[in-house]
């Protein structure tokens, strides 16, 4: 890990440039996403080292690819490609360096392509949605009795101050978190104006009291030793701590939830492309993939994965989806500048409000 540190700092250095012949791979991807095996193989394989970076917000990402960053390969979500696409930061894919890409469920490249045309500038890895991760016996027990399988829990005041005790925490997910306020507002938040996300930030700020963490790294830890009731969580976070031997269950709110999409691109800025795509095929692999959705428990995109996993995780609630969770789950909309603008300024506030230790 210290090696790997070291070498990303040296790259970032003024004036390091990467020798032609240096076969060092530059990752940026988020925190918990991947198996680190997955590294090591393709490490022993090809020779190839590789220098991996996390991040565990949007805003991170999107500073990285502002900056230039040093990074070969990127995973944004399918809701930041068009901006990235716009601004010319996206490699266009060669498909012929991509032979696996065979091997990838069509409906979620069918999905992916209302956010990349063709699908010509990025390659879907793993996806999942954004729902509540709840610790039964803890929630029912703060609640009174069974919870409603609805966001209500967190965003009535009344309802998240019975669960404040056992712990509340939200994802520093600004975009996605207004998803799921606009949803139990009945409203959709791509057709919802500035104002509009100025008015609903008054319901953020009525159970700010209540809510231990706005964090989307180290609740992971709090969800698998039982430390929290009730988190807006990404859907393979739930799926770890009920793994880990916590009661958690994932819940997409009955009101709607948003989907996501990551995945694999090359910045136009990379300095191995040729490294990238040799990377990108290998995820391809179905064993592969299969390897991925075991470690983290999130869904992968490969179509032949499936026969890689284990009978119980192919029926596992949260990786496969029934028709009711399926139904309530819309792809993360591409927001409008004034819209997310609107979003950024109060999240700003929101993080900022007094948590209930300091009240």
């Amino acid at each position: 890990m210290h090696r790997l540190l070291a070498c990303l700092l040296i790259a970032l250095l003024p004036g390091f440039v990467v020798a032609a012949d240096e076969n060092v791979l530059r990752i940026y991807n988020w925190n918990d996403y991947i198996a680190p095996e997955v590294l090591t193989n393709f490490e022993n394989e090809t020779g190839i080292k590789i220098v991996y970076d996390t991040f565990s917000t949007d805003e991170e990402l999107s500073k990285a690819f502002d900056d230039n960053a040093p990074y070969d390969i990127m995973v944004p979500s399918h809701d930041s490609l068009p901006r990235l696409i716009k601004e010319g930061k996206l490699t266009s894919l060669d498909k012929a360096k991509l032979p696996n890409a065979v091997n990838l469920d069509s409906q979620v490249l069918s999905k992916l392509s209302a956010f990349d045309p063709q699908n010509i500038h990025a390659m879907p890895y793993l996806w999942g949605a954004v729902g509540l991760a709840i610790n039964t016996p803890k929630a029912e027990s703060a609640f009174g009795g069974p919870l409603p399988e609805s966001w209500s829990v967190v965003f009535d005041p009344e309802q998240s101050a019975k669960l404040a005790s056992c712990g509340i925490s939200i994802l520093d997910a600004s975009a996605e978190v207004f998803d799921g306020l606009m949803n139990y507002k009945g409203r959709s938040i791509s057709h919802t104006p500035p104002r509009r996300i100025k008015s609903a930030a008054k319901t953020l700020f009525a159970i700010r009291p209540n809510i231990r963490q706005i964090d989307s790294e180290e609740y992971i830890e709090a969800l698998n030793t039982g430390d929290l009731c009730v988190a807006v969580a990404w859907t393979g976070d739930a799926l770890v701590a009920a793994d880990e031997g916590q009661p958690v269950v994932f819940v997409v709110p009955e009101e709607g939830a948003p989907m996501f999409i990551d995945t694999l691109v090359i910045p136009t800025n990379a300095a191995r492309p040729d490294l990238a795509y040799r990377f990108i095929n290998y995820l391809l692999k179905p064993e592969v993939a299969a390897q991925i959705t075991t470690e983290t428990l999130y869904p992968n995109a490969n179509a032949a994965a499936d026969q890689f996993l284990s009978a119980e995780l192919r029926n596992m609630p949260g990786i496969k989806l029934d028709k009711q969770m399926r139904r309530r789950l819309t792809m993360m909309p591409t927001l409008q500048d004034d819209t997310q603008e609107a979003i950024d300024a109060v999240w700003a506030e929101f993080i900022e409000a007094p948590t209930p230790e300091a009240l």
